[in-house]
């Protein structure tokens, strides 16, 4: 590498450097505000799924279904503040006049807040990292529908929380067999039988459901032996 192209690489790194140190006071304001909003909200469900499955959907409609009858039993509803899935969630939770969070991001599709969010209880983010935690730490619950990478970086990061006990054990519910029976096969077919990367124990954090009946009478199961609080 010639002195010149050393000099220009050097000086680009220096710059960003010197960009990462202010970016950590936006990084800590996102977390402040986060923080401040959320723990005020009380108890709440996370719903996840795709931007992309419209009204009319099936997966749209029990998503809809299941935020309703999870808000009529008090919990507040949290989304991604997107359209699809999110959408359906956030609906659900005004339907039966309950709390309705959004945790919107900035994104170059797909990305835009739905209309069915409280005011004062949506927000934005510009990094994911922030609003994954937003979404972990005040949910009494996790609802994974079907999506796609988004959902399935959010499944993952929960399932990992509760296996390493970084958070308190908390519902993790997969709605639609068919959608996650690939998947979870695959989990228990080779991930742990063939490679031994997981132990049997870990299936058990995983519930499957196909009903919105389904998903309710576990919580209050769950939620009748269990404390609401904060996971970590």
């Amino acid at each position: 590498m010639n002195d010149t192209l050393k000099n220009l690489k050097m000086r680009d790194w220096t710059e960003t450097k010197a960009h990462s140190s202010w970016q950590i006071f936006k990084i800590m304001a996102e977390f402040v505000e986060g923080f401040e909003a959320l723990a005020k909200i009380g108890p709440c469900i996370s719903i996840f799924g795709s931007a992309r499955t419209r009204s009319g959907n099936p997966y749209y409609e029990l998503a809809c279904e299941i935020a309703r009858r999870l808000a009529e039993d008090g919990f507040g509803i949290i989304s991604g503040g997107g359209p699809g899935i999110m959408e359906a969630a956030n609906k659900g939770a005004q339907l039966a006049n309950g709390t309705s969070v959004g945790l919107n991001i900035e994104l170059p599709h797909e990305q835009y807040a739905n209309p069915f969010l409280d005011r004062d209880k949506s927000l934005n983010f510009d990094y994911f990292f922030v609003r994954k935690v937003m979404f972990t730490k005040y949910s009494q619950g996790f609802v994974m529908m079907p999506g796609g990478f988004g959902t399935m970086d959010e499944f993952f990061e929960v399932a990992t929380l509760i296996q390493t006990k970084k958070m308190t054990e908390t519902p993790l519910v997969l709605v639609g067999s068919e959608y996650w029976g690939g998947l979870l096969d695959w989990i228990d077919t080779v991930m742990m039988k063939k490679e031994s990367n997981i132990h049997p124990e870990d299936l058990n954090l995983l519930k499957v459901f196909d009903t919105a009946d389904e998903v309710v009478d576990y919580f209050r199961e769950f939620y009748a032996s269990n404390k609401l609080r904060p996971n970590f």
